[in-house]
C-alpha cells in the first residue's frame, strides 16, 4: 500500500494488528501481548503468570520457565503461529546460575536445527520479582 506525501513521493502505510488471547496472561500495564506488523510478530515479555488465576507459578525455575513458554505458545497461536516461526528470543533472568535449567526447558520447545537466534541476559530485577521473562519475534 502506498500514499503520496506532500513532496509527491510514495510512502508505505504500515498496518499493525494487536494480538490478544485469554489463554495467556492479560497485560498488567499499558502494552499488548503482541503486535503483528505485516508478517512479523513482536511479543511482549511473558512472565510465569497463570492466565486463569493471574497468580505467579514459581514452584521451581523449571516450572516457572514452562509457564512462561506455555504463555508464549498461546500468544503465538493467537497470531496463527508456533515456535517454528520464531526468529529471535530474548531471555531475561535474575540468576545466571539458573541458565542450564532454563535452557533445558526452553530447548524442549524448539527443533535444534532451526532454533531462533537468542540472547540471555542476567538482570537485577524483573516485574513482580520473577526469575525469568522471555520475549520473541516471529515471522509467518
Amino acid at each position: 500500500m502506498g500514499k503520496k506525501n506532500s513532496s509527491g513521493q510514495t510512502t508505505q502505510i504500515i498496518m499493525k494488528k494487536i494480538i490478544y488471547t485469554d489463554k495467556a496472561p492479560a497485560p498488567i500495564g499499558p502494552y499488548n501481548q503482541a503486535v503483528l506488523v505485516g508478517n512479523t510478530l513482536y511479543t511482549s515479555g511473558q512472565i510465569a503468570l497463570d492466565p486463569a488465576t493471574m497468580e505467579l507459578v514459581m514452584d521451581s525455575i523449571e516450572v516457572e520457565t514452562t509457564q512462561v513458554m506455555n504463555n508464549m505458545k498461546a500468544v503465538l497461536e493467537a497470531a496463527e503461529m508456533d515456535f517454528s516461526n520464531v526468529i529471535k528470543s530474548t531471555i531475561f533472568i535474575s540468576d545466571m546460575n539458573d541458565f542450564a535449567k532454563i535452557n533445558q526447558v526452553y530447548a524442549s520447545y524448539f527443533n535444534e536445527d532451526d532454533a531462533p537466534a537468542r540472547e540471555t541476559v542476567q538482570v537485577s530485577k524483573l516485574p513482580r520479582n520473577v526469575n525469568i521473562e522471555i520475549s520473541m519475534i516471529a515471522i509467518k
